[in-house]
């Protein structure tokens, strides 16, 4: 489960704002990679439970994402489109998202990314986690906000596109999508990249 043992290490180094970082979206055939970065306080009652948004209902990411809009001391949220992530690739996509969030906080002392990669934007002092969104309470909240909002963008999209079930699937590779592609062809949310290697493999 989630905590701050992470974050009080950092703290006692004198590192008084340690903020979390993670992404989601780096595996879907359509949509953007969205990026959120927190920061939050020593005492984070109403956090209990927290985790990798993976783990957690919809409902649960929501009343998540309520409470620790109202405890973060600080946290923003950084998005990449699907045709940046196609001009500069996956990778640099995601850092990109990272860097826009973190850039979007007042300050940072210290950087928490989930991964095994440092953000490559991000100049300040970092730290990778694998698997750190079970590991710090940061970085799961991160998490956490930065699914809510991809949902949310991706039911969005499937108003102006149709057809796709972009609502159901959030743009992640399922069989429905694929048939969708290969029936109805690309949508500009779509990352040409990634569809080009699905269509060449029927």
């Amino acid at each position: 489960m989630s905590d701050l043992a992470q974050e009080a290490q950092l703290w006692l180094q004198g590192y008084g704002l340690v903020a979390g970082v993670d992404e989601v979206g780096r595996g879907p055939l359509a949509g953007p990679v969205v990026a959120a970065a927190v920061v939050l306080p020593p005492d984070c009652s109403g956090l209990e439970g927290l985790t990798d948004s993976k783990q957690l209902s919809p409902a649960r990411r929501q009343l998540f994402t309520r409470r620790i809009q109202l405890l973060a001391t600080d946290y923003a949220l950084g998005v990449v489109s699907a045709p940046v992530i196609d001009h500069i690739n996956i990778l640099r996509a995601t850092h990109l998202a990272m860097w826009r969030a973190l850039r979007g906080l007042k300050r940072a002392d210290y950087v928490l990314v989930d991964g095994n990669q440092p953000t490559s934007f991000w100049e300040g002092p970092q730290r990778c986690l694998v698997k750190g969104d079970s590991l710090s309470l940061s970085i799961a909240a991160a998490s956490v906000l930065a699914k809510v909002l991809r949902d949310q963008i991706m039911v969005a999209l499937a108003t102006h596109y149709p057809g796709y079930g972009f609502e159901r699937h959030m743009g992640y590779p399922t069989r429905m999508h694929r048939e969708a592609v290969l029936r109805q062809g690309l949508s500009p949310q779509h990352r040409q990249s990634f569809c080009r290697k699905l269509l060449a493999g029927t």
